[in-house]
């Protein structure tokens, strides 16, 4: 467990802004950053990030936290990890008490796997260099074949794994790796004859699969025999640690340069990411091999719209990659083209010419994708109309796959001229392909914004600051609504008209005291967490003063950080209409709004937990019970049904 200062230190030295920036392109907004969420699929823009608060907020699926709670949810890891990598990035000690034996024994499966991931990369590394079969095999292959300096060997860290069927699976139970991990892996395999471990990976050049945050999930290794019985490549399979849909070979290393020079270069494989690397072109990228998938381009959607696919000169797949690459418009993205002269590959290219050359080469040969598809399907339908149809419909399929209707309208232009057909077809044919398949999702949304506008300028409502809480609301609803009422106002007052006398009430005294003094208790553990916490710092700081948001923002209890986001956040889009001002619609002031609603929101509770009450009660009243046990259940029931007449006139009076 990490101690307390530790926890503090951490928390003090991450930036919030730096480390989300890592995952997701920031644009700054005033005095906020804005991205798209990296949590939920969005065209628009709803993810905040607040350097000043040191909070994150999704406006879109409602996920919110601060730095320490973002790397949890986006890298699945517990607190005690996403604590341990911030420490890191801002050189931390990490001081932690020894773990139990039950923490020891309940040690994540997938940290086990990590730590074998890990190990298994530095065993491959060392072999390549140290180990005499490394060095004439590997190492020339590297070197000698690909033309790899020793510095792009260790960037990538690039090994071999022995020709011996089972000495790394050896190796590995030796120093102390289990079975299960190297199995589950998938570094060794188990053998139908005996059932003792071999490698996977035997007799192989090693290529480590790093996640965006550079931990090693998975390997790919290469065979430098020519027996066409023997599969090219061996990969990882799929594990609890690894999906190849959701893995860009190389990102780890080009986020920076994908940001800084907003456009990705997508290759095929692991060689061609290298070379591209070594040359310095460093915004590069590859999909391994496997057919893009909609989790890799939304990956690459964090880092920007733009990305430009290089094909070999005498690409065979070119045609079969077209409808893949439609998926990247769907997703909204710019997809540009280049063709490398023949016999080129990119990583061949990239050895044979300096950076300079590589991006000039690019900037003068990229072509926009959908007009180089057109221009690609006509030549083979040359000649034959009834191809010629064909390749119309495939276009349409691609065009009607762009969301953005502006770029939609210029794509159907740019398609019937270089096509040679009457733009208006093209338009109709978009059009149903639309309707038929996904609908037009920009003309619903539309709508159901225009007619809520229309309503809300009938109706010329008054504007609520929160929204309050109404009779039979749940109480996960009215203990949220009260904790927000402390977090945002506690420190405020409000008056409370007395018979003809105006009271002052301090907005968290009322609070406290109207729970204390039925002695009720909040059924949500969080909210319990929230309470006490406050209730701690108010009865330190006294009434009045304003308890600071970074004790709940930066609480050790990570649930405590995420409902507190969520909750300080939650009505930052509620602003009061200049129009209303004008108009002079009346605007409820913070101490008009809080009159009402606290007393309104406690009231409530009070209720709900007085309703339950009574519900219990009468369940018993069906049980065999005593003369005398039926009687103080009647007695009990009486006093609560008082309790409810009394709690339901002063409710009423308060929505009056």
């Amino acid at each position: 467990m990490i101690d307390r200062e530790t926890v503090d230190r951490i928390y003090a030295a991450a930036n919030i802004v730096d480390i989300v920036g890592e995952y997701v392109t920031l644009k700054r907004k005033g005095v906020n950053y804005q991205a798209c969420c990296p949590f939920h699929n969005e065209k628009t823009p709803s993810f905040v990030v607040s350097p000043s608060k040191g909070v994150y907020k999704c406006f879109g699926c409602g996920k919110g936290g601060n730095a320490v709670t973002f790397l949890m949810e986006h890298e699945n890891i517990t607190y005690p990890e996403a604590l341990k990598m911030v420490a890191k990035r801002y050189g931390i000690e990490v001081k932690e008490k020894e773990m139990s034996e039950e923490e020891v024994r309940r040690n994540d499966d997938r940290e086990s796997m990590f730590a074998l991931n890990g190990w298994a990369a530095e065993y491959f590394a060392n072999y390549l260099h140290r180990e005499t079969e490394g060095q004439s095999v590997g190492l020339s292959y590297f070197r000698q074949k690909r033309g790899m300096t020793d510095a792009t060997i260790k960037k990538f860290g690039l090994g071999f794994c022995p020709a011996k069927g089972d000495r790394m699976s050896k190796d590995a139970l030796a120093a102390g790796y289990k079975q299960e991990f190297l199995i589950s892996t998938g570094l060794s395999l188990i053998s139908d004859r005996d059932g003792s471990l071999y490698d996977r990976f035997r007799d192989r050049v090693i290529f480590p699969v790093h996640n965006i945050s550079g931990r090693i999930v998975a390997f790919g290794g290469r065979t430098l025999r020519t027996d066409k019985q023997v599969a090219k490549y061996q990969n990882s399979p799929e594990s609890e640690i690894y999906s190849k849909k959701r893995e860009l070979y190389g990102l780890y290393f080009a986020k920076k340069a994908i940001q800084q020079q907003d456009f990705a270069i997508m290759v095929e494989g692991y060689t061609d990411v290298i070379s591209m690397h070594q040359a310095g072109v460093e915004n590069v990228v590859s999909s391994s091999g496997t057919s893009l998938t909609t989790e890799q381009i939304r990956l690459l959607n964090r880092f920007t719209k733009n990305i430009t696919v290089i094909y070999d000169g005498d690409s065979a797949g070119i045609h079969a990659s077209l409808r893949g690459i439609d998926m990247i418009l769907k997703e909204g993205m710019n997809v540009r083209v280049v063709l490398l002269p023949e016999p080129e590959d990119p990583d061949s290219f990239a050895r044979s010419h300096t950076a300079a050359e590589v991006q000039e080469y690019i900037r003068a040969n990229e072509q926009d994708f959908l007009e180089f598809k057109a221009k690609l399907l006509l030549k083979d339908a040359e000649g034959d109309p009834i191809r010629k149809a064909s390749l119309i419909a495939d276009m349409v399929q691609s065009v009607s796959q762009i969301p953005d209707p502006i770029q939609r309208s210029v794509y159907i232009k740019e398609c019937a001229r270089t096509m040679d057909i009457d733009e208006q077809i093209l338009i109709s044919e978009v059009a149903r392909k639309r309707m038929t398949t996904s609908g037009d999702r920009e003309a619903d949304e539309f709508l159901r914004r225009q007619t809520t506008l229309r309503q809300r300028e009938a109706q010329q409502p008054e504007v609520e600051f929160v929204k309050q809480v109404e009779a039979g609301s749940s109480f996960e609803a009215l203990e949220r609504e009260i904790v927000k009422y402390l977090l945002k106002y506690g420190h405020c007052s409000f008056d409370f008209k007395e018979g003809r006398t105006m009271v002052a009430c301090n907005v968290a005294e009322v609070i406290f005291a109207e729970l204390s003094d039925d002695n009720i208790e909040f059924r949500n553990p969080v909210y319990t967490k929230i309470m006490a916490a406050y209730r701690e710092q108010w009865t330190q700081l006294g009434t009045g003063v304003e308890v600071p948001a970074h004790v709940f923002l930066n609480h050790i209890d990570p649930e405590v950080c995420n409902m507190s986001v969520d909750i300080l956040t939650a009505d930052d889009n509620y602003v009061p209409s200049e129009l209303w001002r004008r108009k002079e619609i009346h605007v409820d002031t913070d101490a008009e709004m809080l009159a009402v609603g606290v007393p309104k929101a406690v009231t409530l509770y009070k209720s709900k937990v007085v309703e339950t009450l009574i519900k219990d009660l009468q369940a018993k009243l069906g049980d065999e019970l005593t003369d005398d046990e039926e009687r103080e259940i009647m007695q009990r029931l009486a006093g609560y049904n008082k309790v409810k007449v009394t709690i339901a006139k002063k409710i009423q009076r308060l929505i009056l």
